[in-house]
């Protein structure tokens, strides 16, 4: 089963630096070492999509984000794409989007993107040398202004993967991706979180967004005004996912969850506002943060 689960990520990973292939599973064929057929099959059972589908939304996906953040002619980033015009990216955008991509460039909003697809996750029960150094776990205090937060509060999950029993991955995770230029600077894109609700932890997802964003909501998110709060962050650097992220995100949450904000001179403030997380292991490493208020 993980030699399958493997192939599929190397077929994700390929297309991914393949974006303007049309042959796809030919290729795919080619680079695997399986039939096309056995491709599809595989491919299929691990994401649930066929190839076909995923390779056109991911190659409009990184076209959109092209027409949004960079100054590219449309038509040159069709033809980096692989569409034979401008008038079939167009086309395609439109019926995908409900805008165009000179509209999108003008005023980017909430879109649904395909994202990059992830089927190679660590195995929580599998037995593991432990390699993380407690000794790196750090606790700082950061400072976050007032801002708004475009995100899903789920009352029946506390965590990340309980999160994902009550929502599509793909569609909310693309809509959170469509934001990134748009994103808080502190608060950015896929910032996921808790709110403290009676004593229970609710898991929320989504982004941060500047005080005055006004723009469409996409359906199922709500759009939340957060007061300016310091924080305490709890974290780890960067650490290599497949084979620390379980003790990493253990060890982090086990002291963010126990400590004693008076050590520090501070008392919880998460009455007022929410709990961040950041997760970014390869590039920040994993965070909690908790608002906290000086004590009086």
């Amino acid at each position: 089963m993980k030699e399958w689960t493997e192939s599929v990520q190397r077929m994700i990973d390929w297309i991914e630096t393949h974006p303007d292939q049309n042959k796809v599973l030919e290729n795919l064929s080619d680079e695997i070492g399986y039939s096309p057929w056995y491709c599809s099959v595989l491919f299929h059972d691990a994401t649930g999509m066929t190839l076909k589908s995923y390779m056109s939304g991911r190659r409009l996906a990184r076209a959109a984000e092209e027409i949004r953040d960079t100054g590219d002619r449309i038509l040159d980033i069709a033809v980096k794409y692989g569409y034979s015009s401008q008038e079939v990216l167009s086309r395609q955008f439109r019926e995908q989007f409900g805008c165009t991509p000179a509209a999108y460039r003008r005023k980017p909003v909430p879109i649904p993107l395909q994202t990059h697809k992830h089927v190679l996750l660590p195995d929580y029960d599998e037995k593991r040398i432990r390699t993380m150094e407690e000794s790196r776990l750090a606790v700082r205090v950061e400072h976050i202004p007032a801002h708004k937060y475009l995100g899903i509060w789920e009352e029946k999950a506390d965590n990340y993967c309980d999160f994902w029993k009550y929502h599509d991955c793909d569609t909310v995770t693309g809509f959170v991706t469509s934001m990134e230029k748009m994103a808080h600077p502190i608060v950015t894109a896929h910032t996921a979180g808790w709110k403290w609700i009676d004593g229970k932890r609710i898991y929320f997802y989504g982004t941060g967004v500047p005080e005055d964003y006004d723009g469409p909501i996409p359906e199922g998110f709500e759009l939340r005004e957060i007061p300016a709060s310091d924080y305490l962050v709890f974290s780890y650097p960067v650490f290599d996912y497949m084979t620390e992220n379980v003790e990493v995100m253990g060890a982090v949450e086990k002291l963010a969850w126990n400590f004693d904000p008076s050590d520090k001179g501070y008392v919880w403030n998460e009455e007022a506002c929410p709990d961040y997380q950041r997760h970014y292991p390869e590039g920040l490493g994993y965070q909690v943060l908790r608002p906290v208020t000086r004590q009086s």
